[in-house]
């Protein structure tokens, strides 16, 4: 009999201690997701490079705020820029960041925050490097980095702004 209470007391013990594995959920996720008017772009965030930035572009997600807004600026051979609820290069969210400048290598694919010339007047636009953009390493915020979907970026229309804006449909945390 205290054999069998044992081996009870035992398993109860075992069942309540062990720890549940824990499935990043979408807010915990490293990764966002925007579909685009040219199909999908998934963006590893890079927390350890930038963390304010990172969780500021997360809270802007979570509340749809890039949900239709288009890419105002596409430089075919440099990079694709969007965030403006204006469309035009001059609006944001009305919250600014300290600038988080680093050593990550601009290159393609990298996410950076866009900016005016006070290096802490990033707010909720960003680009998308596609090549010729080394030398904005340490002068703008980087975030980001496209982990899948490059071909859908090289494929928006270009202009400033484009006469015929490619947008983002819906922006998503997690890969989606």
């Amino acid at each position: 009999m205290f054999k069998n209470l044992l081996i009870i007391v035992l398993g109860v013990m075992c069942v309540t201690m062990a720890k549940p594995v824990k499935k990043a959920s979408a807010s915990t996720s490293k990764f966002i997701t925007i579909e685009t008017s040219q199909g999908k772009v998934v963006i590893e965030t890079l927390p350890k490079i930038a963390p304010n930035h990172v969780k500021r572009i997360k809270e802007l997600v979570k509340d749809k705020f890039y949900d239709g807004i288009i890419f105002h600026r596409v430089i075919e051979g440099f990079m694709a820029q969007t965030g403006d609820p204006d469309g035009v290069g001059t609006g944001g969210s009305g919250k600014n960041l300290k600038a988080e400048f680093s050593d990550y290598e601009y290159k393609y694919g990298t996410v950076g925050m866009a900016r005016s010339m006070n290096p802490d007047s990033g707010d909720s636009q960003f680009f998308i490097c596609f090549d010729g953009c080394s030398h904005l390493t340490g002068q703008y915020t980087v975030w980001g980095q496209v982990v899948s979907g490059m071909d859908a970026v090289e494929k928006l229309a270009v202009g400033e702004p484009p006469s015929n804006p490619d947008k983002m449909v819906t922006v998503k945390l997690g890969k989606k």
